[in-house]
């Protein structure tokens, strides 16, 4: 009778059981055997014992190496997710329950899923069964105690952020241009980066004098400067781009440039060398709030400012902004007010207000006077030269190193050839030396063109004559906007003592020649 009924007996039907694994970091994932083959090995373990009850592996793997629990957003999460819905898995089995997820919320979506599709969820650490009540609750009990986990795990990671920026250190992220990361201690820092150092600066200097983030750009560009270049861990080059405005401003905003370590609305000491000065960090942000609210110098100028971002108090080392009183039916009057008497009251400075066609018609004959006055129109040239021959110097400067550096690289790569050794390390420092080389042999002739370019600025006391011999006729045909535009282009800044009564004119060193290129261009 036994016989006859193990003849008649069915066997079960198989379950299709899926195999989730997940690791919240990346480390370690590149081992032979990592921590997603320890939980798939268990997984298959425990399905294997239930091979009676017609258990069986499914061959597709889904892991998630690098993925928080506490998001949805992993791939392999919503590859098993889609399968499920297509109807090729009966069973999850995972590790523990918070490998699926540690938020309870997203939990309770993927159980709704598992439920509309039939499919049962099985932990092989934690023994419940989701079809009845007491195992539904027992879930959920363990699903609230690994959320409050990971929240806990996320408050002490911010709270230890926190102290370690109290001290001034560097608790990682993207290094900005002119430092580098010197992992070599337990605790990483930055460290300067001497060439992208001296780049830094002089785009700090350059938005100082040109004024606006757009032009800043096109001048970066054009010397194909690029945001900072790093190797990730896993051998990835990244960054390296050319700037646009987000990335200037980004730049330019940052305190970490001047040896300050920033948390939330904070600032602190960093252990970190500081690489541009405090004081010119400052009036970058003056000129960056200023232009934040105004558009910059030139966008809005309705009521004939032509001084703006030029003129400033030097009681108060304050600039002086351009504003009017009257309307339609009076009188209409312009003048300028010193912004620290508009913070600190009018009797804290002897230059309070200045009224605005005066100041800019004395500005508009000194400018004038280029033409007429020998000494002044001499020592402007001479400035310029001397701006020029420093530029050049240090193209040339920078000229020697590239040449060096490309030299000493090839060097190296043949080094590295004639080793004749093949290994991840060798295969990248060629790729490296190779890369280094070809931005090297890149950057070459646009120095050599910038050189030419600088020997063009070169102008002749003739030419500079030329320049502003028509200059009344010229300035009258001007519209107000590109009158600014060419105060600007001349005129680096104005300074008004209020208790001495004077006003001094400084030109800008390479501005003449602008106004030369300018007007070659326009005849052009």
């Amino acid at each position: 009778m036994s016989r006859r009924s193990k003849a008649t007996e069915t066997p079960p039907p198989t379950i299709r059981c899926a195999i989730y694994t997940r690791k919240s970091s990346d480390e370690g994932l590149d081992q032979e055997f990592n921590s997603l083959d320890a939980q798939r090995e268990s997984a298959e373990a425990f399905i294997a014992s239930q091979k009676a009850e017609g258990w069986e592996v499914n061959p597709d793997r889904y892991d998630d190496g690098g993925f928080s629990g506490g998001t949805m957003e992993r791939p392999a999460l919503d590859r098993m997710l889609r399968d499920i819905e297509a109807g090729k898995i009966d069973c999850i089995v995972v590790y523990k329950v918070d490998r699926l997820s540690r938020s309870l919320m997203d939990f309770s979506r993927i159980m709704e899923t598992f439920e509309k599709a039939g499919v049962s969820f099985v932990s092989v650490t934690q023994q419940f069964n989701t079809t009845h009540s007491m195992g539904r609750l027992t879930l959920n009990i363990l699903l609230s105690f690994a959320q409050f986990e990971r929240e806990i795990i996320g408050e002490r990671i911010r709270d230890k952020i926190a102290a370690q920026k109290r001290k001034g250190k560097w608790t990682g992220g993207v290094p900005v241009l002119g430092y580098d990361v010197d992992r070599t201690n337990p605790s990483p820092r930055l460290v300067v980066n001497a060439r992208e150092a001296q780049r830094t600066r002089a785009i700090f200097k350059m938005y100082l004098e040109l004024g606006s983030l757009l032009p800043v750009v096109k001048a970066l560009r054009h010397r194909e400067w690029t945001s900072k270049k790093r190797t990730t861990k896993k051998g990835t080059t990244v960054g390296g781009r050319p700037f646009d405005k987000a990335t200037l401003y980004s730049l330019l905003r940052n305190p970490i440039v001047t040896g300050k370590i920033t948390h939330k609305s904070e600032i602190y000491e960093g252990e970190h060398e500081a690489i541009v000065d405090q004081e010119l960090f400052d009036q970058v942000q003056a000129q960056l709030s200023l232009n934040g609210r105004t558009g910059g110098p030139e966008t809005r100028n309705k009521y004939g400012s032509l001084l703006r971002g030029l003129l400033r108090c030097r009681t108060c080392d304050q600039s002086m902004t351009h504003t009017f009183c009257g309307g339609k039916k009076k009188h209409f009057y312009r003048y300028y007010r010193c912004v620290g008497a508009i913070k600190n009251g009018a009797e804290t400075c002897s230059a309070s207000t200045l009224p605005a066609e005066e100041i800019e018609r004395l500005v508009i004959d000194e400018v004038r006077g280029l033409s007429t006055d020998t000494a002044l129109l001499h020592q402007v040239l001479t400035e310029a030269q001397s701006a020029v021959k420093t530029e050049r110097t240090a193209l040339t400067a920078e000229r020697s190193e590239l040449q060096r550096a490309v030299g000493n690289n090839h060097r190296a790569l043949r080094r590295l050839v004639e080793k004749r050794s093949v290994s991840r390390e060798v295969t990248g420092r060629i790729a490296e030396l190779n890369e280094q080389i070809a931005a090297a042999e890149r950057r070459l002739p646009n120095l050599d063109a910038r050189r030419a370019e600088l020997d063009r600025e070169t102008i002749s006391r003739a030419e500079a004559e030329a320049a502003f011999a028509d200059f009344d006729a010229i300035w009258t045909n001007l519209s107000p906007r590109e009158q600014t535009r060419l105060l600007t282009l001349l005129v680096e800044r104005v300074e008004y003592d209020g208790e001495a009564g004077t006003v001094s004119v400084t030109f800008r060193p390479n501005g003449i020649s602008s106004l030369v290129t300018a007007q070659l261009e326009e005849a052009a």
